[in-house]
C-alpha cells in the first residue's frame, strides 16, 4: 500500500524542484490530487478483507432506531479458489447472537426469511452477494445501538478457509441499492429487519 502511495505521489509530483510549476497554485492543485488519493486508497484497501481463496468485500450493516433488537449484515464473497467454499458462521460485538439467514418468496408468493442451518456455499471461481432481500447475516439478541456511521467488529468463518476478523460499517436504511424489503414476513417468527 504503502508503495502504491508513494509512486502515485511520484507520478504526481516529480523530482522536480517546486520551481517548475506554473504557479504555487498548480503545486498546490497537485498536492490537493495526491492528498486526496492517498485518503481515497487507503479507505478502498481498509475495508476489503481475505480468507484463504476468500475476498470479502465492503462488510456492512443497517442502521437500527435505538432500542431494536434486530438487524443485519451485508458483504460480497469471491471465492478465487477451484473448490468451493462455505461460510458457516458470523459474530457481531453488537449483538449476543448471530445466524445466516435467506429471503426468499415461497409457492404462494409471500416472501419469508429462513435460517441457513449449514451456512451458504460460495462456490469456486465465483463471487456471492450477501444483499437485502437475499442471503444476509442476522444480527440479534443486539446489545449495542448500531447507528449510522458507526463501525462494528465481527467474524466470518468459512468451512475451509477458517476464520477472519472484519469491521461492518453501519449505513443508513436508504443504502440498500433500492432493494427496500422492509415489509417481508419472517417465517421464524422475529420482527422484520429488512433482510
Amino acid at each position: 500500500m504503502q508503495v502504491f502511495i508513494r509512486g502515485a505521489a511520484r507520478a504526481l509530483l516529480p523530482s522536480h524542484s517546486i520551481s517548475l510549476f506554473r504557479s504555487s497554485g498548480e503545486w498546490l492543485g497537485t498536492l490537493a490530487v495526491t492528498a486526496m488519493l492517498v485518503v481515497f486508497c487507503s479507505g478502498a484497501f481498509a475495508h476489503d478483507y481475505k480468507a484463504g481463496n476468500i475476498e470479502i468485500t465492503h462488510p456492512w450493516s443497517r442502521a437500527v432506531p435505538e432500542g431494536a433488537k434486530v438487524s443485519a449484515g451485508y458483504l460480497t464473497l469471491t471465492n478465487s479458489g477451484a473448490e468451493a467454499d462455505r461460510l458457516v458462521s458470523a459474530t457481531g460485538e453488537v449483538a449476543d447472537k448471530v445466524e445466516i439467514h435467506e429471503m426468499a418468496v415461497d409457492s404462494s408468493g409471500v416472501m419469508t426469511m429462513r435460517q441457513l442451518e449449514g451456512g451458504v456455499e460460495v462456490p469456486a471461481g465465483a463471487t456471492l452477494e450477501l444483499k437485502p432481500g437475499g442471503v444476509h447475516i442476522m444480527f440479534m439478541s443486539m446489545k449495542d445501538w448500531a447507528k449510522e456511521g458507526a463501525k462494528f467488529k465481527g467474524t466470518l468463518t468459512f468451512e475451509k478457509a477458517g476464520s477472519v476478523d472484519v469491521e461492518f460499517e453501519v449505513q443508513g436504511m436508504g443504502n440498500d441499492a433500492g432493494h427496500g424489503h422492509g415489509a417481508a414476513q419472517p417465517a421464524d417468527g422475529h420482527a422484520s429487519h429488512g433482510g
